[in-house]
């Protein structure tokens, strides 16, 4: 009996209602151009900090959704680092610095192929230690526990099953379609809807131990990269996800416990697309008014 989107007999071929996604479409492309327009008239200096206020948003959010509380003076001096802006006399956390390091090969090297090797360094680059929290878990290669990966919630002994991935044996085939697929849907797939179904594939298969929530995100901002053909992040879908990490989780348990149609997820990814163009503009006129006053930007809480 099928229980989970994966054990369709159809999938991986989503499907979707065109017709629903027409206006959201049109939302997310209005505010997508409003934006890149405002960006290409920014000054060198002024573009290198707004996008250093969004790199940080994006990394302390992406970890906030699950449940990893990170130092934000910590994460200004990796993101300095790795712009080239100042950054003397900040703290250094490795772990930090290598979170940032995924998140802009992510989107610098958008153009580059998505391959095994590539997105198993970026998952051992998450965890360096080879721990996740007190537990030890496997890095840099898919997950082969012989035990069920689910989702759970709930006190031990009453835990509530929200959703449970293909077992390992199944993800060198799972993986190898999935990284096909990446390659043949750039151009002929519509690039927002691309993003979407990349972040709705990759944490159904869940192929690794741990980190595939944070790389499920960091390839949606890969494939909207591919599709601006922009190195640069100017919006942050972490932080809207963070904002509505609840109904986040809730479309992702509807929909892969249901048939191959997707159509409420990618509708929910739409507003949620939106909502971030909408930060992203905030962030850029705080950016802009504070170097204008010669005043600090607020911390990251």
């Amino acid at each position: 009996m099928q229980r989970y989107i994966w054990q369709n007999k159809s999938w991986p071929k989503l499907t979707w209602d065109t017709g629903k996604l027409v206006l959201p479409l049109g939302k997310c492309r209005l505010r997508q151009n409003k934006l890149l327009s405002k960006v290409s008239g920014l000054e060198v200096q002024l573009n290198d900090l707004v996008q250093a206020e969004i790199l940080v948003e994006e990394a302390i959010k992406t970890s906030a959704i699950e449940g990893d509380r990170l130092d934000p003076l910590s994460v200004r001096s990796s993101v300095a680092r790795r712009l080239g802006l100042p950054s003397a006399g900040m703290p250094l956390d490795r772990r930090i610095d290598d979170l940032i390091s995924v998140l802009l090969d992510a989107t610098q090297k958008f153009d580059k192929p998505l391959t095994q090797e590539r997105l198993w360094g970026w998952q051992a680059a998450l965890f360096p230690s080879g721990y996740s929290g007190n537990y030890k878990i496997k890095v840099g290669g898919w997950r082969d526990g012989k035990e069920p990966m689910r989702m759970v919630s709930g006190p031990k002994g009453r835990e509530k099953i929200h959703f449970e991935a293909p077992p390992a044996e199944q993800l060198d085939g799972e993986m190898k379609r999935f990284f096909m697929w990446f390659d043949e849907s750039l151009g002929s797939v519509g690039c927002i809807v691309r993003a979407a179904l990349v972040h709705l594939w990759f944490v159904t298969i869940h192929p690794f131990d741990d980190g595939n929530g944070r790389l499920a995100r960091a390839l949606t901002d890969m494939a909207l990269a591919q599709d601006a053909k922009q190195p640069g992040r100017y919006f942050s879908l972490s932080s809207q996800i963070m904002t509505n990490r609840e109904s986040y989780y809730n479309i992702l348990e509807k929909t892969q416990s249901c048939s191959i149609d997707v159509t409420d997820w990618l509708v929910w990814f739409l507003c949620c697309f939106v909502k971030a163009m909408e930060q992203s503009e905030n962030i850029m006129n705080m950016v802009i008014t504070s170097q204008s006053t010669g005043g600090r930007l607020p911390r990251n809480n």
